[in-house]
């Protein structure tokens, strides 16, 4: 099969798996919002930053570096899945002895057994790590796709039959475990891989060079991620955490699953073309104008219905999350730039100014919270944005360098989206305001479909190359 069928192919079935699974994780969020308490969300939130910061440790740079190298044999494989088990090992030793701390950081006693139990998920995802990496790195998503499909249902459904039956906070815990365990025995069962008892400090010491500087970027990059969560959990309550924990949940529903999807299969097709500038460049330019065509509009589109949508799907109980997620929705649309501008570093190999960058963006970041947190929690969010845009412009001079695609050109190529995507909301906006006397999912549908349809005939109008690199997608499966 030809690199482009494989990429194409890829494509599609790596959406199928992301949009299968997160459309069951989000009906089930609809489902446990309905029925659990935003403060038991919350508890969740306020442990997100520490699961994700044990989880890089061994699921960040050896994995990627099995990925970007050109060859790999059983030696690396081996040597990986040991070094990965061995530290999520320690860290849920860590995980389990610092949990009374975490609780007591909070000011939320029951965090310490949430915590404890919780950790497992560390020792049963590294188990099944270098099988999932085995099958990224071979394009092989529709196998991946099966695999993942039942786990995720089965966790689903163990955590809504817990949460109608009183378990609180704990349907999410034990719904998230049986997921993770699950997922790993399938991955383990359905690979003809075997580890095989080997350590090959050799192996261990190309992959770490790489690696360990992407693990700290990604530790870098959780902690900063999360630590508004952090900051919330600490300044303000459980409640609120819970309320800014489904803004941004809702936020990266379009945004992270189009760009995880498809980071699964750009990712070693960026590696395979690695040594071609050119075709580096024109390979990132398409995937980055598809993302941004498809992604910029239904945050537009979620930002300005945010009232009908939030009601429709949560009910008014979580009305509060209205505001949060509009502000945040801002920084949302850029994600999908951030992603492939480091995309670029990681298959060139640049670790070392990859993980640079992120120091330099975290340090701007900290900058930010210090002055907007004594303004309140409206000023934090929209210091979340700023701090987005910043990095924006320093991840886009530096990948850009690199591939030659300059952070104007890149500007300049994204501003028509962004303009029929303004357009298109400037519509919106007047017809929402004249809908009032409609009930709550009239108004929903209506405006919907009416921003649909003037997107696609703007994108029409003004002949963008985009929409027929999507159709020839579609038509060659």
């Amino acid at each position: 099969m030809s690199l482009k069928k494989e990429t194409i192919k890829g494509f599609v079935w790596s959406f199928l798996q992301q949009f299968s699974t997160q459309l069951i994780t989000f009906l089930v969020q609809i489902v446990l919002a309905r029925v659990l308490l935003p403060s038991e969300f919350g508890l969740i939130g306020m442990l997100t930053v520490f699961i994700g910061i044990a989880t890089a440790f061994f699921e960040g740079g050896m994995t990627s570096s099995l990925i970007r190298v050109s060859k790999t044999d059983t030696r690396d494989y081996s040597t990986v899945f040991f070094f990965n088990l061995g530290v999520s090992l320690l860290v849920y030793l860590l995980f389990f002895a610092f949990a009374p701390y975490i609780a007591l950081f909070y000011k939320q006693p029951l965090l310490t057994d949430i915590a404890r139990i919780y950790g497992l998920s560390f020792v049963f995802l590294a188990f099944g790590t270098v099988q999932n990496t085995i099958l990224i790195r071979e394009m092989k998503f529709k196998k991946q796709a099966v695999i993942t499909f039942p786990a995720l249902l089965s966790g689903s459904f163990l955590g809504v039959v817990l949460a109608y039956n009183n378990f609180g906070v704990w349907s999410l815990v034990y719904s998230m475990l049986l997921t993770n365990l699950l997922t790993s025995v399938f991955l383990w069962f359905s690979s003809d891989w075997r580890p095989e008892f080997i350590f090959d400090i050799d192996k261990f010491k190309l992959h770490f060079h790489f690696g360990y500087k992407m693990t700290i970027s990604s530790l870098l990059d959780t902690v900063f991620t999360n630590i508004y969560q952090i900051i919330i959990g600490r300044i303000y309550s459980p409640v609120t955490v819970g309320y800014y924990t489904r803004a941004n949940s809702l936020m990266m529903l379009p945004v992270g699953n189009i760009s995880v999807a498809l980071n699964k299969v750009v990712f070693p097709l960026f590696a395979k073309v690695q040594d071609d500038i050119s075709a580096l460049r024109e390979a990132y330019k398409k995937i980055m104008l598809i993302v941004l065509f498809i992604v910029t509009p239904i945050i537009v589109l979620m930002a300005l219905l945010g009232n009908e949508l939030v009601v429709f799907l949560f009910t008014e109980k979580w009305l509060p999350v209205v505001p949060i997620f509009q502000i945040i929705c801002f920084s949302g649309i850029l994600y999908p730039l951030h992603m492939y501008n480091l995309l670029i570093l990681q298959v060139k190999g640049r670790s070392d100014l990859f993980l640079r960058l992120e120091v330099i963006k975290k340090i701007i970041l900290i900058f930010i919270i210090l002055i907007s947190v004594f303004y309140g929690f409206t000023a934090l969010l929209f210091g979340y944005v700023i701090a987005s845009i910043i990095a924006l412009f320093i991840n886009t001079h530096y990948a850009g360098s690199i591939i030659d695609y300059t952070m104007k050109r890149q500007l300049f190529d994204i501003f028509p989206i962004f303009a029929i995507s303004i357009c298109m909301g400037l519509i919106v906006f007047l017809v929402n305001n004249n809908l009032i006397a409609y009930n709550n999912i009239s108004r929903l549908v209506i405006s919907s479909i009416v921003g649909t349809i003037i997107y696609i005939f703007l994108a029409f109008v003004f002949k963008f190359q985009t929409l027929s690199d999507i159709r020839n997608i579609i038509k060659k499966q």
